[in-house]
């Protein structure tokens, strides 16, 4: 496995954790929507990693294979006023759990991070490798 190898494996992750951030974001800002674009409750989304073999012999990476639908049932708000409420007076609202949303988010952005670090370690060590040459 080369050394420039770390630099596709880290960059698949950067490209997955940037589409986690996207659903989160996505999720956060819908998690008060009585209605989506299709007239039906907002259904909060997740995304599914899976480990994908980079074209370098024993490097593995890993990218976004879907986006799913949290199965969850729908929150119901009882506020009869609502033109959306329901005979009972019941308005469904996303099933969007903000303190999980949260907690995603700090995730992505941590690991994130931590690739970005690793590339930018991978660069150091590169270039005090070429430095000893000289």
């Amino acid at each position: 496995m080369s050394m420039f190898n770390v630099f596709s494996i880290a960059g698949s992750a950067l490209t997955a954790q940037s589409q986690r951030l996207n659903v989160v974001a996505s999720n956060l800002a819908n998690a008060d929507s009585a209605t989506s674009s299709t007239g039906q409750p907002y259904r909060a989304k997740q995304v599914v990693f899976s480990a994908v073999p980079l074209q370098a012999a024993g490097a593995t990476g890993v990218k976004v294979t879907s986006v799913i639908e949290d199965p969850s049932p729908m929150k119901q708000v009882y506020d009869p006023k609502n033109p959306l409420a329901d005979s009972k007076g019941y308005v469904s609202m996303p099933n969007v759990n903000v303190v999980e949303e949260m907690v995603n988010m700090i995730s992505a952005s941590r690991s994130y991070q931590t690739n970005v670090d690793m590339m930018n370690t991978a660069k150091t060590l590169l270039l005090k490798t070429l430095a000893l040459g000289q």
